[in-house]
């Protein structure tokens, strides 16, 4: 018996947007914390500021996602109308067009276009969304999908930082958002890799490294500026 083959590419649009989204949760909170803490001698500023930019970001990523999704979702309605209007007027020209995109394809001019009428007579449309304009059922905007996924990862991402604010002796608020950060970062990055179908260390590595130079920087303008928050 013949086995499907896996394939990843139908999660690409929810996995970038979680992916996305739980990055920003984790680096955006855990990096307004350890700012707040190090400039800070009590703990009610850091979790103030933890909560203010957990619910703040999860907010920004999804309404942020709805509208740049929701902009390509709307380019390719536009491109597909149009796509209609040319079929129903210049029928031939559009065959032409779509025979000579198999034939970049290395199919032989007679075959390409044999094949260009099979699929103009199954569904013109679908031929010329998937082969002339790279629009497919895979590919397709879906702005409510990306906003919720955005948004919902991002509040699970940030959740572990204003814990770490709540219940991490004040002391070690800096260190340990260093530490839990990066290791919900190295998790998300392994976790991302797994769902992907991908390698594993190189997004566990391009993703804490990042994730430290953000959380780093962000500690030393807290140092530096040297405002005690009480």
């Amino acid at each position: 018996m013949q086995t499907e083959e896996p394939h990843y590419q139908n999660r690409s649009a929810w996995l970038r947007a979680a992916v996305l989204g739980a990055n920003d949760g984790i680096l955006s909170t855990a990096s307004v914390a350890i700012g707040v803490a190090a400039a800070s001698t009590t703990r009610d500023p850091v979790v103030l500021a933890s909560v203010a930019a957990l619910v703040a970001g999860a907010l920004s990523m999804a309404a942020g996602e709805y509208v740049s999704v929701s902009s390509q979702s709307d380019i390719e309605k536009a491109d597909l109308k149009r796509e209609q209007q040319e079929l129903d007027e210049t029928p031939e020209e559009e065959l032409r067009e779509l025979a000579a995109v198999y034939v970049g394809r290395g199919l032989r001019t007679d075959t390409a276009l044999e094949v260009a009428r099979q699929m103009t007579a199954h569904d013109a449309l679908l031929a010329h969304a998937r082969d002339e304009l790279g629009i497919s059922e895979l590919t397709e905007a879906k702005p409510l999908q990306a906003a919720l996924a955005s948004g919902a990862a991002f509040l699970a991402g940030g959740t572990l930082p204003v814990l770490v604010s709540l219940f991490l002796p004040f002391s070690w608020l800096v260190p340990g958002h260093y530490f839990f950060g990066l290791a919900a970062l190295a998790l998300l990055g392994y976790l991302a890799a797994v769902t992907g179908g991908t390698s594993i260390w190189r997004p566990i590595l391009r993703i804490t490294f990042w994730g430290t130079m953000a959380m780093g920087l962000t500690a030393l303008v807290g140092y530096l500026f040297g405002v005690q928050v009480d």
